[in-house]
């Protein structure tokens, strides 16, 4: 359903090191990486899409967050959850909630949130059953 997610950013190697650890954890590879413009993206392991950029906003002005907004990124397993959040808050990140299930959403979610250094928020979910 998505080719491609932008996150605005206005200081990129806080950023690029951020998400690179959070991409890492999380099975995405590197697409490219652009210092000059700036931008990078990540896609999936075994994919071309969708893409997940973060670049300075290409209308010149400053990025700014939403109100409301997130990105939910989708994990294999709840440990990769619990370590998306270490790699996350190791880089600047800010808690939002640790890692937990919450069965309000549903009995796996297991998932937690965090901000970027620039304010963005972000969930690592996995949604399967804990195996036996």
């Amino acid at each position: 359903m998505l080719s491609h997610v932008y996150v605005g950013i206005n200081n990129f190697e806080p950023a690029l090191a951020f998400y690179s650890a959070v991409m890492e954890v999380i099975g995405a590879r590197q697409r490219f990486v652009d210092t000059i413009r700036p931008w990078a993206a990540w896609q999936p392991a075994e994919d071309a899409r969708p893409l997940f950029i973060i670049g300075a906003p290409y209308d010149g002005q400053p990025a700014s967050c939403g109100n409301g907004q997130m990105i939910s990124l989708l994990a294999t397993s709840r440990e990769v959850v619990d370590r998306a959040y270490a790699a996350a808050r190791a880089h600047g990140g800010a808690c939002e909630g640790a890692p937990g299930l919450r069965p309000q959403y549903h009995a796996n979610y297991y998932g937690t949130y965090f901000r970027d250094p620039e304010g963005n928020k972000l969930s690592v979910v996995c949604h399967d059953a804990f195996p036996d």
